[in-house]
């Protein structure tokens, strides 16, 4: 989290300059062609302050591209952007020849709003207070100039025609320029301060989402975290769907004579290679049950080929754990591992159970027991993958063409009642 918050400073750092640097582009093209004003006979300070600035802000963007900068050369540039400003509207007066009363009737102060507002894309209100407070500092530095220098020529009136037309000083409205600037930096502090806990709160959230999506399938921990409702047990959606049981043969007996770690080793290797074909297929792990896996294809996100999905699912761990007996090996595995598998269609319920305090995501239904019950079948049938002749007529007409499947009709099923026509997948 709190790396994603430092990668945003720093993209924002960034944009700051280039927004600096397209600023000082801007008034040196717009200084460049435009005549210069009438009356203006002093030392001209723009040009050689323009080329100052556009140096500093080139150095800063190309460093900030190279390393995180320090707060204190961020509050180096705070203090240069302020200066520039205010040394401008200083020159003012030496280049038209006006006592400094002249300047503080000058537009360009509207320009450290420019200064104040860039500082907020940090998200660290540090900055824009800082940033506000210099502004105020350079402002009155200047008023407190223009009042103690040649006050013979010069008097502090409080007649505003007065103010606007000769070379006096109206303090009210220095006063005015000052809240101003102040009231503007305190509401963008503010806000700054109320964005900064959200960020904050957001970023929490997003990892929090990609915790979750470790523990759960990231479709189920996309339904969880995009809910605009509180999720709540009893609440579900009925959809028709596929259900995979995959389960590993005899490997609670064996585990039992091993070293933890290399019964753990061996199960990352199956699972590993289990998720991979069902994620592949379309399907989602709805839980792990020990050496168990039940998936579902189409219940989490609606599918049209559920069933063909979950019968190639089947096939490929079936396969794939077949011809993984090396790797089983080499993580500690003494013989032989093998995988049984089974799949069942129909009607379930998709939602979450539990109570307020614990709750869990999960699919209920026939479909869910029968798939169950087939993957058992699989040790009385001495097959590796089952399923029932509806679930395989259901997914031919969603695209499965496996041929030469061995169908055994009217089998008896422990834990299911009537016969089953069952078909051998693998």
């Amino acid at each position: 989290m709190l790396r994603q918050i430092r990668l945003s400073e720093l993209q924002s750092e960034r944009l700051i300059g280039w927004v600096q640097l397209a600023i000082v582009l801007f008034f040196t093209t717009l200084y460049s062609i435009a005549p210069r004003a009438e009356g203006s006979s002093g030392f001209n300070f723009v040009p050689l302050a323009l080329g100052a600035y556009f140096l500093f802000t080139l150095i800063r963007l190309v460093l900030s591209y190279r390393i995180k900068l320090p707060d204190w050369y961020l509050f180096l540039s705070i203090g240069v952007d302020v200066a520039l400003l205010v040394g401008l509207i200083f020159s003012f007066h030496i280049q038209y020849g006006q006592p400094p009363t002249f300047y503080l009737k000058t537009p360009t102060l509207m320009y450290v709003f420019i200064f104040i507002v860039l500082r907020a894309l940090r998200f660290d209100l540090r900055f824009v207070a800082v940033t506000g407070l210099v502004a105020v500092t350079g402002w009155l530095g200047l008023v407190a100039y223009a009042v103690g220098a040649q006050m013979g020529a010069m008097r502090i009136t409080r007649n505003y025609v007065e103010y606007l037309t000769g070379n006096t000083i109206l303090i009210g409205a220095e006063i005015d320029k000052v809240m101003v600037i102040l009231t503007v930096t305190g509401i963008l502090c503010a806000v700054l301060y109320r964005g900064r806990a959200l960020l904050l709160a957001s970023a929490q959230d997003h990892a929090a989402a990609a915790d979750l999506s470790r523990f759960f399938d990231p479709a189920v921990a996309r339904s969880i975290t995009g809910s605009a409702e509180d999720l709540a047990p009893g609440r579900g959606d009925l959809r028709t769907a596929s259900i995979l049981c995959v389960d590993l043969r005899s490997f609670t007996a064996t585990a039992a004579t091993l070293d933890p770690d290399k019964v753990m080793a061996v199960l990352a290797v199956y699972q590993r290679l289990a998720v991979g074909i069902i994620e592949a297929a379309g399907g989602q792990v709805d839980k792990f049950l020990g050496d168990g896996i039940l998936a579902t294809f189409g219940a989490v996100v609606p599918s049209p080929t559920h069933a063909a999905d979950a019968l190639r699912a089947a096939q490929g761990i079936c396969r794939a754990v077949r011809q993984e007996q090396e790797g089983f090996a080499q993580a500690g595995w003494p013989g032989v591992l093998r995988a049984g598998a089974a799949v069942a269609s129909g009607p379930v319920t998709v939602g979450t159970v539990g109570t307020g305090a614990r709750l869990e995501f999960t699919v209920i239904g026939n479909a869910v027991n029968r798939a169950a019950k087939l993957e058992d079948a699989n040790k009385a049938q001495a097959s590796n993958a089952l399923t029932d002749a509806g679930t395989l007529a259901l997914a031919r007409t969603q695209g499965f063409d496996a041929e030469d499947l061995e169908k055994r009709p009217g089998q008896s099923v422990e834990g299911l009642s009537g016969p089953v026509d069952l078909v051998v997948l693998a």
